[in-house]
């Protein structure tokens, strides 16, 4: 971990606190409509960081929590958060991070570098995809494509605003809630989600 990586991790929990008391990067939007895609997600191709192309439809019948990441962010402390998730609840949510550069050029490493940091400083075993484009723009990742495009997903429009945010897809493939930034992996709003 570099210097100032250790610095945001250890000042995590007052940029939650902060973000809490001053209403940043705290919103989450539902589906309550329980509105269907009118893309299928599972079929569209992503590349893992190892270079594999997969589809998502070998996570069918699972939820699966599709998280935007960097490695220089004061959020970055959540990868903690999503592993514990993922340990607990690998038998019904699949979580899948997409690295990226986006915003504030906070994920500068190769996918060789990003994959080590995550595995190194907090133990990562869950999918790591290809450092790609994350907002809207011509080469934006095809499934935050569908993401953020509601003739796509049904209903939302929403991109990631920051690092860490996240979106939660059902087992049935269709897109439930997005949660900002400051939403953390086992905090009380995506508990409710992934239990539901």
């Amino acid at each position: 971990m570099t210097l100032r990586q250790r610095v945001l991790k250890f000042f995590y929990p007052l940029i939650i606190k902060a973000n809490k008391k001053n209403n940043m990067n705290t919103k989450v939007l539902k589906n309550s409509n329980n509105v269907k895609p009118n893309t299928s997600v599972y079929n569209i191709p992503f590349e893992l960081n190892n270079g594999k192309t997969e589809t998502l439809s070998a996570y069918k019948n699972k939820k699966i929590l599709i998280i935007n990441t960097a490695s220089n962010c004061g959020y970055t402390n959540q990868y903690e958060g999503l592993e514990k998730l993922f340990e607990q609840y690998s038998d019904t949510v699949e979580l899948i991070a997409f690295p990226s550069n986006n915003f504030k050029e906070q994920e500068k490493g190769s996918d060789d570098e990003i994959a080590q940091f995550c595995q190194v400083n907090y133990g990562v075993t869950f999918p790591l995809a290809k450092k790609s484009v994350v907002i809207k723009e011509t080469n934006q990742n095809k499934i935050f494509e569908w993401l953020s495009n509601k003739d796509e997903n049904g209903w939302l429009e929403q991109q990631p605003t920051w690092n860490f945010c996240k979106y939660l897809i059902n087992e049935e493939g269709i897109l439930t809630h997005f949660f900002e930034a400051a939403i953390e992996p086992l905090g009380e709003e995506m508990m409710a989600a992934i239990k539901s």
